[in-house]
């Protein structure tokens, strides 16, 4: 997926702060195909969109768990939550930030990235 895309550069020491914490608690729990979208560009609603997914209910809780715990660390809080009855995509909203946590299947079928496919990319490496 991002192989193709445009990547952007944060500039931001709090854009860099919180969105590597939100990849850190992803990657602790074994979220897959992790992407963070720039949504300035193109939509007022956020910032970033952060997406990932897990092969089943159960990881896609712990995974959404752990970003709030890890976001409390840093004084965030979620101001919004949904999808957390059915586990199969939990979107956490921070204002800056929308988390998107799907199963595998559910990601698939909405396919994020293709519908904000003029966003640009954030270069994952920048956050490490």
């Amino acid at each position: 997926m991002q192989e193709s895309a445009l990547y952007f550069n944060l500039e931001e020491e709090t854009d860099m702060e919180y969105l590597k914490k939100i990849v850190e608690a992803i990657e602790e729990k074994a979220g897959e195909e992790l992407v963070v979208l720039d949504i300035k560009p193109v939509s007022t609603i956020t910032e970033y969109f952060v997406i990932t997914a897990a092969d089943n209910e159960r990881k896609v809780a712990a995974i959404a768990q752990n970003v709030e715990d890890k976001m409390e660390e840093l004084g965030y809080t979620v101001r919004a939550k949904e999808g957390q009855n059915t586990n199969r995509w939990i979107i956490l909203d921070y204002g800056m930030c929308m988390v998107h946590i799907f199963k595998n299947d559910e990601r698939e079928f909405y396919n994020l990235e293709r519908l904000w496919k003029e966003a640009p990319y954030v270069n994952l490496e920048d956050l490490k």
